[in-house]
């Protein structure tokens, strides 16, 4: 095996290929309008258009129909499991607040309203403050004696 020198390093055989030079004449192959086609603004030099036009046809992104909704509410609130809500209510004597839930990180940080859904078991009595619950949960949480403040 040869050393290597700065000197004789040369990119990997066929990795660069040499630019296509047009309008040289027709037997360079890319002669006259250079590939191009024939008139139009896309033939002229700086023929500009913005990015989906065209040429004054409706653009696709526009034929098509609009889908989707993205709320805005969505990012301000959360839900928590029964099971959930018995775990932090056993690590804070019984009460359970949407502060308690942030700082455990049971919910995130910009959560405003936090709605406890009937899912998992109650281990005890629970009292909530300032949280909503759906009916099940609600009949759940009664069923062991657990307050709504």
């Amino acid at each position: 095996m040869s050393e290597m020198k700065l000197n004789t390093i040369k990119p990997g055989e066929g990795s660069k290929k040499t630019r296509l030079r047009v309008g040289r004449g027709a037997s360079a192959g890319q002669g006259k309008t250079c590939g191009r086609g024939v008139k139009g603004q896309r033939a002229r030099k700086g023929g500009y258009h913005k990015v989906g036009f065209e040429g004054g046809q409706m653009p696709l992104q526009r034929r098509l129909p609009k889908v989707g909704f993205r709320s805005k509410l969505k990012a301000s609130r959360s839900e928590i499991t029964l099971t959930t809500l018995s775990q932090i209510a056993a690590k804070n004597g019984g009460i359970v607040d949407l502060a308690m839930l942030i700082s455990a990180s049971q919910v995130p940080a910009a959560t405003e309203k936090v709605k406890v859904i009937l899912s998992g078991k109650l281990d005890g009595p629970v009292t909530v403050r300032g949280l909503t619950l759906t009916a099940g949960a609600r009949a759940a949480l009664d069923a062991v004696g657990g307050k709504v403040e």
